[in-house]
């Protein structure tokens, strides 16, 4: 599993946005910002989607107050089912980007396999990366959502 101080390692995810699909490479993602990355098992489930994504939507302004570049949410979903739990939730200041084939999540070695469920997902996590390093890193244990929420987050952000 990554681990704070380590490189994002190299992929492409995805989103859909009005002008079509971007392909965006981590690199180029993460290069030269300051970056609030949190992922999710899976769109439009129950915790995913009463909590964990309405918390970072609320507090949008107060990451961007505390020098923020990108809060992005990510899921192993195709961009066209996160654009659409996107506007669901409301979440324009967010982006919404798919792992489709679950590549990136695997290369951070955060991945999970739920079988009947939903196969190769991604576990629920927050990271916080400056200039492509992770320079903090929020895994929940299973089943829980606690230290990836977006109180958590702004906490240690607002602390450093």
């Amino acid at each position: 599993m990554i681990e704070v101080g380590q490189r994002i390692p190299a992929s492409t995810l995805s989103e859909l946005t009005a002008d079509g699909m971007v392909n965006h490479n981590t690199d180029e993602l993460f290069a030269g910002k300051k970056v609030v990355l949190f992922a999710v098992p899976g769109a439009f489930t129950p915790t995913c989607s009463e909590a964990h994504l309405p918390g970072y939507v609320v507090f949008a302004d107060k990451f961007k107050a505390a020098g923020v570049d990108a809060i992005i949410c990510l899921s192993v979903n195709d961009a066209f089912v996160m654009k659409s739990w996107g506007e669901a939730q409301n979440a324009s200041e967010l982006m919404m980007l798919g792992d489709g084939d679950a590549s990136f999540t695997k290369a951070l070695g955060l991945e999970m396999d739920t079988a009947g469920f939903g196969g190769v997902r991604s576990q629920r996590y927050s990271m916080l990366i400056d200039d492509g390093v992770v320079s903090a890193l929020n895994v929940e244990e299973g089943g829980a959502f606690e230290v990836s929420k977006a109180e958590v987050m702004l906490s240690a952000l607002e602390g450093n």
